[in-house]
């Protein structure tokens, strides 16, 4: 059975981390923990290392929160090829283990360039510890189950310094804010540190699987992070819309669109019909519009195959006055549909048969086949009900 796509966004309410993202994701989708608790066991932690979720309320939200605890040693820092050989060796699934690796190595890179020494020379200190490295696996193999598009909103900018391996660093971390060049920012007026290294490597991560929200909204999910915010639930919010359509296929098609005010509608007609004739063109439809001095001219929108964008705007700025005009790709949702052809009145009529949702069938005429025909309102009932006949056969 194919999987009904879906897509899920994220609301960086609090920010983002690592253990937020695990519970933000869990929380939306329960059915996911056994499976990530099976690849946890697969990393073989040692003793000393246990993790649990816990059910968290801050007196707004309800969800759930991601705890690991570990004797972290003083001064202790992992090369990033030496991480790379402990996931690589784990008895986790493969595809699992290439993600992971991705998303450090995205983080690697981004500290790299922050202390300007190769990738295999890259010390990690925090980020080394056994909760980064459940926080990026758990990513890694939530991410690969759901395979979804995601989306999320402004990144709270945080602010003042945190104490590090390297010292006192100002907020975002250096190697944070390198990840999140080119993302939407924004000030809340709150300090702290509102996106860890590991939250933001899995979000540069997550722009490869990019995508627009919409569709229906079903499941939340809110991911507690461990600090407190003045005013404001430090969470992440997950929310997870179906994008299922019912029998009908998407494909993306070519929109050019432009105006003309100084055709005449006889000369203009003639021109559209030209669109219609060529091979790239789906549809070529218009209405009218009000320019500037209040003339009246048309809107015309064409819809084309994508391969033929460049061939139809060319096309459109031969045939008709218009001096400029407006193009895209878009996607679209169509119906099933079909043509049979049916003898009525002496001739060979064409019948458009449409599959809808519910399994009935929508038929239409051709005119330019019926309009001759004798009693051709009669022969377009007779037609299409002969046409149903052939389609159910």
């Amino acid at each position: 059975m194919n999987k009904v796509p879906f897509h899920i966004h994220l609301d960086l309410v609090g920010g983002i981390a690592g253990d937020m993202f695990l519970s933000a994701i869990t929380d939306a989708r329960p059915e996911l923990v056994e499976g990530l608790m099976s690849t946890f066991r697969g990393l073989e932690l040692p003793s000393e290392v246990s993790y649990s979720f816990e059910e968290r309320s801050d007196g707004i939200f309800r969800g759930r929160g991601f705890l690991t605890h570990e004797n972290k040693t003083p001064g202790k820092h992992t090369h990033f090829p030496e991480l790379c050989k402990r996931i690589q060796g784990s008895n986790i699934a493969d595809s699992v283990i290439f993600r992971a690796v991705a998303i450090f190595t995205i983080l690697a890179e981004a500290e790299s360039e922050v202390h300007g020494v190769p990738l295999e020379r890259v010390n990690f200190h925090e980020v080394g510890a056994w909760d980064s490295v459940l926080d990026i696996v758990g990513a890694a193999f939530l991410i690969e189950q759901l395979e979804c598009t995601w989306s999320w909103g402004p990144v709270p900018l945080g602010g003042g310094f945190i104490n590090t391996a390297h010292g006192s660093l100002p907020i975002p971390a250096p190697a944070t804010s390198i990840l999140l060049k080119g993302f939407e920012f924004s000030d809340d007026g709150l300090h702290g540190e509102r996106v860890t290294p590991t939250g933001a490597a899995i979000l540069r991560h997550l722009t490869d699987l990019s995508g627009m929200v919409g569709g229906k909204l079903g499941s939340i999910g809110v991911g507690f992070g461990t600090s407190k915010l003045e005013g404001r639930s430090n969470i992440l919010r997950a929310s997870v819309f179906s994008l299922e359509r019912l029998d009908s296929e998407t494909d993306t098609v070519g929109v050019l669109e432009f105006e003309v005010d100084d055709q005449s509608p006889e000369d203009l007609a003639y021109s559209l019909d030209l669109l219609r004739g060529n091979s790239g063109v789906l549809d070529v439809v218009q209405w009218p519009s009000f320019g500037k001095k209040n003339r009246v001219g048309a809107h015309i929108q064409v819809l084309c195959l994508p391969e033929r964008l460049n061939d139809v705007q060319n096309l459109c700025l031969l045939e008709t006055s218009t001096i400029g005009l407006r193009w895209r790709r878009e996607e679209r949702s169509v119906l099933g549909r079909r043509t049979v052809t049916v003898e009525e009145g002496g001739a060979d009529v064409r019948v458009k048969i449409i599959d809808r949702p519910d399994g009935s069938l929508s038929t239409k005429a051709e005119h330019e086949d019926i309009r001759l025909v004798k009693g051709r309102y009669e022969a377009r009932k007779v037609a299409k009900t002969s046409a149903e006949k052939k389609a159910r056969k």
